[in-house]
């Protein structure tokens, strides 16, 4: 099999398959793989064996694999996120190793209240992604415009997001990813995807330029931020805003946080019905009798597991929902 049919083979597999370089690195991953590290491709690449499998030890057995040409196995190595998986690594030239990496079963919990109404959804939306994946990056080999290879990079970017999205609904969740993140990095991100859908929201951004880093999941924060972007188109709104704040003292639930990221994010559409103000967050409830009713209890949850809150406010053509993060390492 020649090397492009084996990468075309490859992205498509469901076993989660990478190829490391001679530093001991992650130099390529298909899909399944992400899915299974749960991190994002450009995230995952260049980082060292010993890191994405979570053991030190690692590396040395790897390097006398690669010197020996030999395959090595390990079984039941831990992750970050408390998921066990199977992994091996093989030789496949003097400077190339392939690895294969099997996620262990886990022991049946107890879903939460929105997960519980998405993990249907999230096992069927799976495949749909793999093929939308594929073909945009068909389109990105064909087409000569830079634009154009940029958009079919855009949703080749968001499938990778969704398909890890789904299958962290499909292990139960877990506790995000914490890692250093510029929200205004985040916000662009999604600034850019609005920006490219038909018809685009005119967006206005304030943000302050003094906002230090947060530690969090920039993948799960985006997600949010999409909700209540999408949410405010189908209310009908033209243009949202985007502000950035510093706030001291700020309550969220029983604790006071010292330090806090204030998001605001604003829209002129028709605004949230009075009859559901009070529901608003929770699963299954929706305005629009095609609505699932999804995305801001989804939203929610998220912000709760960056250990902040979401809260509404404002009125029919300025809705305000305002999301609150620790600054707090």
């Amino acid at each position: 099999m020649s090397e492009a049919n084996w990468r075309t083979w490859a992205e498509q597999a469901t076993t989660g398959l990478g190829l490391v370089d001679d530093r001991l690195c992650l130099a390529w991953l298909n899909p399944a793989l992400a899915e299974a590290l749960a991190l994002g491709p450009r995230r995952a690449v260049g980082r060292p064996l010993a890191a994405l499998l979570g053991d030190p030890a690692i590396e040395a057995q790897a390097a006398r694999a690669r010197e020996g040409q030999h395959t090595v196995q390990w079984r039941g190595l831990p992750l970050a996120d408390g998921r066990r998986v199977d992994a091996a690594l093989q030789p496949l030239a003097a400077d190339t190793m392939l690895l294969e990496v099997h996620v262990l079963a886990e022991a049946p919990a107890a879903d939460s209240p929105v997960s519980a109404s998405l993990r249907g959804f999230a096992h069927e939306v799976k495949n749909p992604l793999a093929g939308l994946r594929g073909a945009a990056q068909l389109l990105q080999r064909r087409v000569g415009e830079a634009e154009l290879k940029t958009l079919a990079g855009m949703v080749i970017a968001e499938a990778d997001r969704l398909a890890m999205l789904a299958d962290r609904l499909l292990r139960r969740g877990g506790p995000p990813a914490r890692e250093p993140l510029n929200i205004h990095a985040v916000l662009e991100r999604v600034v850019a995807l609005v920006e490219a859908e038909p018809a685009p929201l005119q967006v206005r951004q304030d943000y302050d330029p003094s906002l230090p880093d947060l530690r969090g999941d920039a993948d799960r924060l985006q997600q949010l931020l999409l909700n209540l972007a999408r949410n405010a188109r189908e209310a009908g709104a033209r243009s949202l805003a985007l502000r950035t704040r510093v706030e001291h003292g700020v309550r969220v639930g029983e604790r006071v946080l010292r330090t806090a990221l204030r998001l605001d994010v604003t829209d002129d559409g028709a605004g949230v019905p009075a009859a559901l103000r009070d529901t608003l967050f929770e699963p299954l409830v929706s305005g629009r009798a095609d609505g699932t009713g999804l995305g801001l209890a989804l939203a929610r949850e998220i912000a709760h597991e960056h250990g902040g809150e979401l809260r509404y406010g404002g009125a029919p053509g300025a809705t305000t929902f305002t999301l609150l993060l620790p600054l707090e390492h």
